[in-house]
């Protein structure tokens, strides 16, 4: 694949009804190399006319793809997930150079879409419903399980492929059609994307690209009926607010401010070398990354060695190189952190390792992975979403402690806790708040099991079977097939049953 012919074949495209075609918008953004500085390419930012298409061709395309069985849905996204696998190299190598990752992470989250993609082609046909022990005998009480019709999804662009695919391939198997706005960092891959669902029925998974209005048009169009979205605060709550007009149902998955613990009993060496990836893996741009890190007294200051040490190691650069961190995804980015860090030090905190943008690195968006010790819990640095690559580490004299400054956020995504002892693991598991604990096992996800948050982080929960029945309502049914009178409880009520006023 030439990389260049193919984000050029992409630029100012939409996947309408089965396919790649050339935007009518007049309206471009071009589309910047974390890297390099160089332009990729350029989106369009769709006009209204395109999306009253989609939601129409979705609308159509859904109808039919319910009226399919359970089990040729299923055989269909099994043939999308070896479309993914077949498609890896390049959508790896386009991810990289658009949003700036390093290789084996872009890679590895084509990987993951597969999985989850396989996960629920099955799961989709594995229960539409249940039934129910009668009320009343003879009867048949039953639920069924349906499809929301069109579901809107609106993404990031940290994982643009797959934080679509645990939405889409969720809905999908559930029976809906799918219509994604991806970010404007992240488009031109998702584009690419779409060619793995270009067998599927045309128009049932439709991408169009653009702003904010582009999105709040999908949100708000009477003829779409579920939005799910991945983002920034403000945005998820205007997104519920939209909704919230016609009870329109919505996935919120709105920010993470992660607690990380380490504990005594904890191998330390271990530990550092997993606050190090959880802190920096994909520049620190992961909703689930550490950005608490609560160490105890009595280890801070060697456990802070060993995280420097860790992170001397890390190689930074273009994503296609042999390197373990790569740019952030744009300037703006970049900016913001830069000023968060420099409150931070404001503040007292003092820099341990890192702090500036990387020598060398004259073009691109780099900052060097930064450590920041003497970190303290009333510092604005541990009260919102870093977004960056930064691990800030504060010491506390408990347990006790820790606990109550990991549930002291307004957020509660994640939680990982470093320890061997077992009443710390069991007590971590209990009284955190939040959607996920990791005991020793940091930022680990499974298409089985439910993500999702508390508090700020978000409303809903996203794979697992939670993850399907999010995209599906559920129908109660009650059939009595002898339609015999039901004189329990109907007219004319008995005397008997009268009040008696003695």
């Amino acid at each position: 694949m030439d990389a260049a012919k193919e984000f050029a074949r992409l630029s100012g495209a939409l996947f309408v009804d089965g396919g790649i075609r050339p935007s009518t918008a007049t309206a471009r953004k071009a589309v910047i190399d974390p890297a390099t500085g160089l332009k990729l390419g350029e989106i369009a930012d769709c006009t209204p006319a395109e999306v009253e298409e989609v939601v129409a061709r979705a609308n159509a395309a859904q109808r039919t793809w319910w009226a399919e069985s359970a089990l040729h849905r299923s055989e269909v996204l099994h043939e999308v997930a070896r479309a993914m696998r077949r498609l890896k190299p390049q959508l790896a190598e386009l991810l990289t150079r658009e949003t700036g990752k390093p290789y084996k992470e872009s890679a590895d989250e084509v990987d993951w879409s597969v999985t989850a993609t396989d996960y629920y082609a099955e799961l989709g046909r594995h229960s539409h419903g249940q039934v129910l022990g009668p009320a009343v005998a003879g009867q048949m009480h039953y639920t069924l399980k349906e499809p929301m019709g069109v579901v809107v999804v609106i993404l990031p662009s940290n994982f643009p492929l797959l934080l679509f695919v645990w939405e889409a391939a969720a809905a999908l198997a559930a029976g809906n059609a799918v219509i994604v706005k991806p970010s404007e960092y992240a488009s031109l891959t998702t584009l690419k994307f779409m060619e793995a669902f270009a067998d599927l029925p045309r128009g049932l998974v439709q991408c169009v690209t653009g702003g904010g209005e582009v999105g709040r048009q999908l949100v708000e169009h009477s003829d779409t009926h579920m939005v799910g979205f991945t983002g920034s605060v403000p945005t998820g709550q205007a997104i519920a607010r939209a909704c919230a007009e016609t009870f329109k149902p919505h996935l919120i998955e709105a920010s993470g401010n992660d607690p990380f613990i380490v504990m005594p009993s904890a191998p330390l060496q271990i530990a550092a070398r997993a606050v190090t990836f959880a802190a920096f893996m994909n520049c620190g741009q992961v909703c689930t990354s550490a950005e608490r890190i609560y160490v105890h007294t009595d280890i801070y200051d060697q456990f802070a060695r060993l995280v420097v040490a860790e992170t001397a190691k890390l190689r930074i650069g273009n994503g296609l190189d042999k390197v373990d961190v790569g740019p952030m995804g744009n300037a703006q980015e970049r900016d913001r952190f830069e000023r968060l860090l420099a409150h931070a030090v404001e503040q007292g905190a003092s820099v341990a390792f890192g702090g500036e943008r990387p020598e060398g690195f004259s073009a691109g968006f780099f900052h060097e992975p930064t450590v920041l010790v003497d970190v303290t819990p009333e510092m604005d640095v541990l009260h919102g979403e870093v977004y960056g690559p930064l691990a800030p580490l504060c010491r506390v004299s408990s347990f006790d402690e820790a606990i109550e400054l990991a549930n002291a956020s307004p957020f509660g995504l994640g939680a990982t806790v470093y320890t061997t002892d077992l009443v710390e693991t069991h007590r971590a598991a209990r009284e955190i708040q939040s959607g996920m604990v990791w005991i020793n096992a940091p930022i680990l996800d499974n298409d089985a099991g439910p993500f999702g948050g508390r508090k700020m982080s978000g409303t809903g929960r996203q794979l697992g079977t939670e993850g399907l029945d999010t995209f599906r309502h559920t129908k109660l049914v009650m059939v009595d097939p002898a339609a015999d009178p039901q004189d329990f409880w109907w007219f004319p009520y008995s005397d008997d049953e009268a009040w008696n006023k003695r």
